[in-house]
């Protein structure tokens, strides 16, 4: 089966994102990591400063921007969450207020 995570999947699922300290699924767990993932700027984890994305990315133009986001959500999923497969990453594009909003298409491996 295949799970979506984005960076603001609070608005998406109409309610705030809270942190579940014990997921009711494996399926639940591997979203939760994600979404910690890719909300998480690297450097800013005490014990692990690699965990997270590169906020430099930032203040790249769009097209390179996705060209690295790209790049380092598989380096760091294959780190940090190899139980998810990248199936497809997508983005939307909010120009009037320069955001650029990653869609990560996940398949959870089984076992």
């Amino acid at each position: 089966m295949n799970y979506t995570v984005t960076p603001n999947m609070a608005t998406t699922q109409g309610r705030p994102y809270t942190i579940n300290l014990a997921p009711q699924s494996r399926a639940e767990e591997i979203i939760q990591n994600l979404y910690m993932l890719i909300t998480t700027p690297a450097f800013t984890v005490s014990l692990d400063r690699s965990f997270g994305l590169d906020s430099g990315i930032i203040d790249k133009p769009v097209q390179v921007a996705e060209t690295l986001f790209i790049s380092e959500l598989y380096k760091k999923i294959g780190i940090y969450e190899p139980r998810a497969e990248i199936v497809n990453i997508s983005f939307t594009r909010d120009e009037a207020n320069g955001r650029l909003i990653p869609r990560i298409e996940v398949r959870i491996h089984d076992k």
